[in-house]
């Protein structure tokens, strides 16, 4: 599945999104949400409050990672080992950068390689270009409004963070995986990695389209790294 960027400027980048993941719509329309809201006040009033609070809560996430440049937010749940299931949320954000060249701030990260007993870094050849690799384990945020749910809750996350340097704009496309499931970190970091393979900068129905326009030709770069990853 190719995925465009989100919002209102036209797509500047795609990549592919594995099976198992589903999108949250981080740009509701207005009617949608006054359909739920009308589908709440014919609940219970015990229901209701807990839908409500649930609305609250989509809609704050909603608009901190809007505020924050996230343009994809896909929820992960894949069955594991030992029978049930575990979870990873997948994001894509931009991140703008101090003067023209992300090429530059990139190849700066990607230089400074470290490696370490909880967080790490290493450069990135991908089809698209060069980028780097980071991820850490750390302590797991914790409820302030609800301590015993934190009595639950894992300890620790796993976060891995690929950057890439935009061709034609000061901007750098950031994907990250983020699970508490620890003992699966290599599984996800293998996710990620498919992923990033898979980003492109050039738009795919102008590529099918110019296939279509002449003899197909074997796929190359992020379309061969697409097919490769994810059939």
């Amino acid at each position: 599945m190719t995925t465009p960027s989100h919002g209102t400027r036209k797509p500047s980048f795609w990549y592919g999104l594995p099976v198992g993941y589903l999108s949250l719509d981080l740009h509701p329309p207005a009617e949608r949400l006054m359909e739920v809201v009308n589908q709440l006040r014919g609940l219970p009033e015990q229901e209701r409050d807990e839908a409500d609070r649930a609305l609250r809560l989509y809609a704050g996430i909603v608009n901190l990672l809007n505020a924050n440049r996230v343009q994809e937010c896909a929820l992960g749940v894949h069955p594991n080992d030992s029978g049930g299931f575990t979870t990873s949320v997948f994001t894509v954000s931009t991140m703008l950068t101090a003067g023209n060249s992300s090429k530059l701030v990139v190849a700066g990260l990607a230089g400074s390689a470290a490696d370490g007993r909880d967080e790490g870094m290493c450069p990135l050849e991908l089809p698209c270009g060069v980028g780097f690799l980071a991820e850490k384990r750390s302590p797991a945020p914790r409820s302030s409004r609800r301590p015993e749910a934190s009595d639950a809750a894992p300890s620790h996350i796993w976060q891995g963070t690929i950057a890439v340097a935009a061709p034609s704009a000061p901007e750098l496309i950031v994907l990250q995986m983020v699970t508490p499931d620890l003992d699966s970190a290599d599984a996800y970091r293998d996710i990620l990695l498919g992923i990033a393979r898979t980003l492109t900068f050039t738009d795919p129905a102008r590529a099918a389209a110019n296939d279509e326009d002449g003899e197909p030709e074997a796929p190359t770069g992020a379309a061969a790294a697409m097919r490769n990853d994810f059939g």
